[in-house]
Parts: C-alpha cells; structure tokens; sequence
C-alpha cells in the first residue's frame, strides 16, 4: 500500500473508522490574511483525527507569480523527479522550479520531495485553445504515466498543503505562518475506507477546485467510472477525489451554475420533486435523469473553493455536521461550531444550513456592501425541510 502510515493508530493498519474535521473561513472582500484562524481552528477538533492525514488549501498565497499554474508535486521515490522534471519542461513554459518550503517537525516522518513549478501555455506548441483543459490533461498524464508522482495542486495564485500527520503538525511543517491567504480551507482526516498517506490526505484538488469532505461516498465506484469517461483519472485512493473532478466538469465544463452543481451531488428526493409544483421541478428532473452518476451517496459534508468563493455542502439529509457563522467581512464553515468561536468568539449569528442547502459566499464585486443574516443561496431544490 503506497505510503500508507500506521502513526498514532492502535489498530496497526492504515484505516480507522471514525469521524473529520472540516473548516473554512474567507474574507468576502478579498483581503488576504494569516492562516492563524484555520489553524487553530482545525487544531480545537483534534480527536476528530488520529494523524493519518490532514492538509490547507490556501488562495491568493501566490501573489507575485498570478498568471501561471503552480504544481505541487510530490515525489514518493528520489528517482523519479527527474524524470517527471523533464515532462513538465517539455509540455509547459517553465518558469520557477523549487522545493516547497518545509520545517523539520519532530512528528512528520518520512515526509516524500515536495516540489512546485510554476508554469504557464502561453504560446507552448503542444498547447490546445483551452488552457485549463489542457493543464488537467497533463496532471491526468503525469499522476497516471509517472509510478510515485502525484500532482496535488494546479491551480493558479493558491496551493494545497497537505500530508500524513495532525493538520496543526503539517502547518509547521509546511511553513504556513508566512503564506497569506482570502480563503482558508483546512481538514483533519480520520481515514474511513482508504488508506492514510500523503497523496490520500485532504483538500483534493483539480485546477483552482479544492474539497475538504467529512464523511463517505459509498457511490465512489460510479463516480469514477462516470469520470473516467471524461478522461479523469482517480489515482489518490480516496473516495473524495471524485468531488473535485465532478465539480470541475459540471461548473467549468459543462458550465452548469453552481447551485445546479450542487443539486447533482445533492439531490432532492425524487417523492420532493414530485410534490413542487414549481417551474424548477422541471429543472431537477432534468439534472437528476442527466447526470444520476454524479449523485453523491453517503454521509457527507464538504468544503468546496476555488478562486473567490466558498461552498458548503452537505448530504440531503444531513448525516454529517456543517455550521455556518459571520462577524464583518469574514465567513466561517465548521464541523464544530466550538471551532468558530475559538478563534471569532463575537460573531454577527451562526446558523446550521438544512439538508442538500448549499452555503455559498463570494467575493464581493466593487461597490457590493456586505452580506445581510444568513447569506446563504438556497440550492434549487429547496434542501430538506
């Protein structure tokens, strides 16, 4: 099992049944701050880990290079690098390559190379007219061409920092206290069903999209294949995976708007489609008959970013814990609301978002004032009631 861990796991293998944690804050302004919040928030759910994963996505920590792909790229055998180094030269305009920067944290072990490329295809003759599509066509060909390299992030002017270990372990280690960021997501994994290792940590990525995910997708297998068709490739072991690839086909893609994404992997119950008499039935009986291989089974909670906005979602019914809360500028996303009031204890109102309800902030456009109470876009099909 490739870099799988048994660290801090009495059970001796690389599972353990149990919950997550999940956090994420944002200024709506688009101001950049300090992952002090995230952090110390993820670390308050601590026992909802046991230090087999945990990881950040962090956006706007690329200021200076805004314009190209920055791949992370991990390295789990020192033979490889050079190898994959010269794909990457040869199908991009390279211009930085360096290790990520790391500290020495007495608890991360066997940590594998950690590199990142900044990149762009700009006038690249391999290039097609699409540069994202052609971004995620390479990081498909070196994740599946590439025998222990795995590119965990590729989006532009943000990064995942993720690992083995407690989430505020790899903080340390991934030198967060000098990375500045607008969005904050942050996750600490208690592997279900899959194998706890650095590829298999959290957030999942693809382009600028980032998931954190608190629970299970039993639908994994038909995800997958679904995706498959659409030339992803699931290569990290871990059920989440297929989030980031579904929301990325269904918003960029197949330019579906966000709420309609979210009422494919959430959907109303076919008895509540039935009963809304409304024009947008017409709609969900559309998306569910469309794209019923997308539908999300399992308990499940998510974070979902990318560039200026942040989604919360849960399962229809709610298996899974999400709270929502606002004081100004900032949105918070939690697991736990004790983890909010850590770090923001005067908040403007918190609230628990219904079932299948996406929570969706956004950076505020120039003149747009603040968000009023429970600035949530209700999903299409009304969430569970």
């Amino acid at each position: 099992m490739r870099g799988t861990s048994t660290r801090n796991n009495p059970y001796g293998d690389g599972k353990v049944i149990d919950a997550c944690s999940i956090f994420g804050v944002m200024d709506v302004t688009g101001r950049p701050f300090s992952g002090d919040r995230a952090i110390a928030a993820i670390a308050c759910m601590h026992e909802r880990g046991n230090g087999l994963g945990g990881g950040f996505a962090v956006y706007g920590c690329y200021p200076d290079f805004p314009d190209w792909y920055a791949l992370h790229v991990m390295y789990m055998e020192y033979d490889v690098r050079e190898h994959v180094e010269g794909y990457i030269g040869g199908h991009f305009q390279l211009h930085l390559a360096e290790p990520i920067p790391t500290r020495h944290v007495r608890t991360i072990s066997d940590p594998p190379q950690l590199w990142r490329y900044f990149v762009s295809t700009t006038d690249h003759p391999l290039a097609g007219e699409e540069p994202d599509d052609y971004v995620v066509q390479q990081v498909m060909r070196i994740n599946t061409r590439f025998r222990n390299a795995f590119v965990f992030s590729s989006g532009k002017n943000m990064g995942v920092f993720k690992g083995v270990g407690y989430p505020e372990e790899l903080a340390e280690f991934y030198c967060l206290d000098e990375y500045r960021g607008y969005i904050w997501t942050a996750h600490g994994r208690f592997p279900t069903n899959t194998p706890g290792w650095w590829g298999g940590a959290h957030p999942f990525s693809i382009l600028d999209w980032t998931v954190v995910h608190n629970g299970e997708i039993s639908s994994y297998g038909t995800n997958r294949r679904y995706l498959e068709s659409f030339g992803y490739h699931c290569t990290m072991e871990t059920d989440t995976e297929v989030v980031a690839y579904a929301v990325d086909l269904l918003v960029r893609r197949h330019r579906l708007p966000i709420e309609a994404a979210a009422s494919v992997l959430s959907a109303p119950l076919w008895s509540h489609i039935d009963r809304d008499s409304s024009p947008r039935s017409t709609l969900l009986r559309a998306l569910r008959q469309v794209y019923p291989s997308l539908l999300l089974n399992g308990p499940f909670t998510v974070i979902i970013a990318h560039a200026g906005e942040m989604i919360g979602l849960t399962d229809r019914i709610r298996l899974r814990p999400l709270t929502a809360a606002r004081r100004g500028p900032l949105v918070y996303l939690s697991s736990e609301e004790s983890a909010i009031r850590l770090v923001d204890p005067d908040l403007d109102e918190v609230w628990t978002p219904l079932g299948g309800e996406p929570i969706m902030t956004r950076v505020l456009a120039p003149g747009e004032g603040l968000p009023g109470p429970q600035a949530a876009v209700r999903p299409l099909g009304g969430g569970t009631r």
